[in-house]
């Protein structure tokens, strides 16, 4: 009947409850609920409990306190507590409520807390934070560093000039072609800064044609300078992947020399 159902739900709430006390941890973080006879069980042994956890910050607590999930209380082993964290507390900041689990040792992981006066100036911070980080990233996997400012672009379009020139016939246009492509890059900063387009493209070639490889064009004044000394700096991986997509879409383009349209037939078809 409907009370013996009770009675078993009771004992296994009991039997999973002393599973977790028997181990004596500090808090308990579910991704599911937790029924007020737990919590009762959980609050006399002072044992705070989360719940509701979403998958992917609980797999980052794991890895931020050194414990292992599982999905059985009877399972449960030494071994699968967290030590790591130092101290558990719930602040209340504007009007809600976070969880702080800090002071951990050796963290795996960590959350970056993002506060502003609105939702757009939190949206575009955060956009601004992922490019950082994405970029640190690549760095790490990848240590290599090419000078900005359209200064790897300019560099490259000259050694490409200077191919194109030991080259007789038609063969030397696509290099041509490409070295012209890549002086979009300067040229556009060029004019996002309102400086002479023509001109200052002038001065920098003929900085690159002397072997001074690194100066390239200042995003605020549209001036010539040495990226070394500005402290501008691209990761090479990045541009590797830009420069290979961007050759790798003008081949498509020229193998496609029409394209076939079949919805006038189609409607002739249907009528």
């Amino acid at each position: 009947d409907f009370t013996r159902i009770l009675e078993l739900e009771e004992k296994m709430v009991k039997q999973m409850c002393d599973d977790i006390i028997k181990l004596k941890p500090d808090l308990v973080i579910t991704e599911k609920g937790i029924s007020d006879l737990a919590q009762h069980y959980l609050l006399q042994n002072n044992i705070s409990a989360l719940r509701r956890t979403r998958k992917t910050d609980n797999n980052r607590i794991a890895r931020a306190t050194g414990a292992t999930i599982v999905n059985r209380t009877d399972e449960l082993k030494e071994s699968d507590i967290g030590t790591g964290c130092g101290m558990f507390e719930v602040r209340k900041i504007g009007d809600e409520y976070f969880s702080f689990i800090e002071n951990c040792k050796n963290p795996k992981a960590c959350t970056i807390l993002l506060r502003g006066p609105s939702k757009d100036y939190i949206n575009e911070v955060e956009r601004n934070l992922q490019d950082a980080m994405n970029v640190a990233r690549n760095v790490m996997m990848d240590p290599y560093l090419c000078p900005g400012g359209g200064a790897a672009e300019m560099a490259l379009a000259q050694a490409l000039n200077e191919k194109a020139k030991s080259i007789t016939g038609i063969h030397q246009w696509p290099y041509r072609a490409i070295s012209r492509a890549l002086e979009v890059i300067p040229r556009t900063l060029i004019q996002n800064c309102g400086a002479n387009p023509i001109r200052t493209l002038t001065q920098l070639r003929a900085k690159h044609a002397t072997g001074n490889t690194t100066f390239g064009i200042d995003g605020h004044t549209g001036n010539i300078v040495d990226m070394k000394e500005f402290g501008v700096w691209e990761p090479m991986s990045v541009k590797l992947q830009v420069y290979k997509t961007a050759c790798e879409t003008a081949i498509l383009l020229l193998r496609i020399d029409d394209i076939v349209s079949g919805t006038k037939k189609m409607d002739q078809a249907m009528m």
